[in-house]
């Protein structure tokens, strides 16, 4: 799609959540550094994202700022975007006397466009360590309790805010963006049906007539990608790999959801050579560098070395951080032959990711409007090694066991008590230590075990849930009662950071 509002990242762990929000607002929006000012073609409007640098750094990321001024465009910066526009209109920038970190008030001062209908003292998240001194001619939009400017207008269109409205905590953040974009000029607007349209052009335009080898693994990216394929029309292989680490029935699972859309897979069962290959191996590194590098090896074997074409399902985050989390090549190191031969692959334009331009809540969409079972579509994320990485330590059949029959339980929980939409992931885990406990009358020497349920936006932060004590309590009933090997439940009430969302 043409013409995005251009989003400049200058760092900032939140500037992915701007481009969403654009979205949310039903405006096309990308990504794009400062060096690619010039590529961004005829913005509607422009964003400059906050950073975790100071402008008064010798080598401080900057701006072509004449380019920026010639496109005639709304701008609004924000955080280290509003310290390097100040400098630009001639201000200046210095060292705060406090750092601002988190919650703060916005006081709206002299009106304008950008806080229309915004409530005064209002929360609004703050993350710098440096302040503007104002040029001549410019406005105070906003100031804090202690009367410090934190919305600034230098020009006419050029806004700044010493503050994150992308995030939550900042109570009145979408109305603010909301006004921004008003003031763009002719946005490209962004629906997902119509985009379905436009992906599905891009699909048949990159395959050619060439066959198209697609890996599905039951999760929504590969879900999705193979729906796409599907409706587009695209002749496509499409391969399933058992490897040995997936839920309770999970592979007839799979095979049945994509009947349920006419789409045939081939199945491979390669469990025993991964379980063979994990055997005696305890380092969760060294797991993830074999289950990824046999997959990589069962796939190939199925397929061969002559791949017309590969579709991956690499999502638009994954673009941004030059990560390929979406591919079958995601945890293998680029030394080992079969990557080779995938990085030749891309280098040769014999690989396709449809889903690129797309965040994940994104692609649920797309998979609805392709007619996806909201089974399929509003499926937890499930990790690429599967169970091993809720299997600490040497995976085993017990224990694999375990995780099956103890998850099948917390999840089917959770979906009975309407819980399970509600949750961003939850899984069982197996803790790889034994504890003494008591089981008719006899003490027994037993596996422990830890459910965990959290929400979370992106993965990057994540809070653990407030379920109900008596779905805990049936759980736990349920777990000790039924799963052979377990005498003990816990719950597991870590947020991320530190803990991280899986066990490995």
């Amino acid at each position: 799609m043409e013409n995005p509002i251009a989003v400049i990242d200058f760092g900032s762990q939140y500037t992915q959540l701007i481009v969403r929000r654009i979205r949310e607002f039903g405006y096309f929006s990308k990504l794009y550094q400062p060096s690619e000012l010039r590529d961004t073609g005829n913005p509607p409007a422009v964003i400059l994202s906050g950073g975790p640098r100071s402008t008064l750094e010798p080598d401080a990321p900057d701006i072509d700022f004449e380019y920026l001024r010639s496109l005639n465009v709304p701008v609004l910066g924000v955080c280290y975007g509003m310290q390097l526009l100040n400098t630009k209109f001639g201000g200046s920038v210095a060292p705060g006397h406090t750092r601002e970190y988190g919650p703060a008030a916005l006081i709206p001062r002299n009106g304008g466009p950008l806080f229309e209908g915004v409530r005064d003292h209002s929360q609004i998240w703050m993350s710098h360590s440096d302040t503007c001194k104002m040029p001549e001619g410019s406005t105070i939009l906003g100031e804090n309790l202690d009367g410090i400017p934190v919305a600034l207008q230098w020009a006419d269109g050029f806004f700044g805010i010493q503050f994150h409205p992308e995030v939550s905590h900042t109570d009145e953040g979408k109305k603010i963006l909301g006004n921004f974009l008003k003031l763009a000029k002719n946005p490209t607007e962004f629906r997902i049906e119509s985009f379905k349209h436009h992906l599905m052009d891009r699909v048949r335009e990159e395959a050619a007539g060439r066959k198209v080898v697609c890996g599905v693994s039951g999760g929504v990216d590969s879900s999705v990608l193979a729906a796409l394929l599907h409706e587009a029309g695209v002749d496509t292989r499409y391969i399933f790999v058992d490897n040995g680490l997936l839920r309770k029935d999970e592979a007839t699972q799979v095979q049945e959801q994509f009947k349920t859309v006419g789409i045939e897979i081939e199945t491979i069962d390669a469990s025993k050579r991964f379980l063979d290959a994990l055997a005696g191996e305890a380092d969760p590194e060294q797991k993830r560098r074999i289950i990824g590098r046999l997959f990589v090896d069962v796939f190939f074997d199925a397929v061969g070395d002559d791949v017309e074409l590969l579709a991956q399902g690499t999502l638009y985050p994954d673009v941004i951080e030059s990560a390929t989390s979406g591919s079958i090549a995601s945890t293998i190191k680029t030394h080992h032959n079969r990557v080779d031969k995938i990085m030749e692959l891309k280098a040769q334009g014999r690989v396709i990711e449809p889903l690129d331009e797309l965040f994940k809540d994104e692609v649920r969409d797309l998979g609805r409007s392709l007619g996806l079972p909201e089974p399929v579509v509003g499926r937890h994320p499930f990790p690429g090694p599967g169970l091993a990485v809720r299997c600490p330590g040497e995976v085993t059949d017990e224990k694999l066991e375990i995780i099956r029959e103890a998850d099948d339980i917390f999840i089917g929980l959770l979906r009975g008590r309407g819980w399970y939409d509600r949750v961003w992931q939850a899984y069982a885990a197996v803790i790889p230590t034994k504890t003494v406990g008591v089981k008719g009358d006899e003490r027994c020497y037993e596996y422990a075990l830890s459910l965990r349920a959290v929400v979370s936006e992106d993965a990057m932060t994540a809070e653990w849930v407030h379920l109900p004590y008596e779905l805990l309590a049936e759980a736990s009933n349920r777990i000790l009662n039924e799963v052979k090997g377990v005498n003990r439940v816990l719950y597991d009430i870590s947020t991320k950071p530190p803990a991280s969302i899986e066990w490995e």
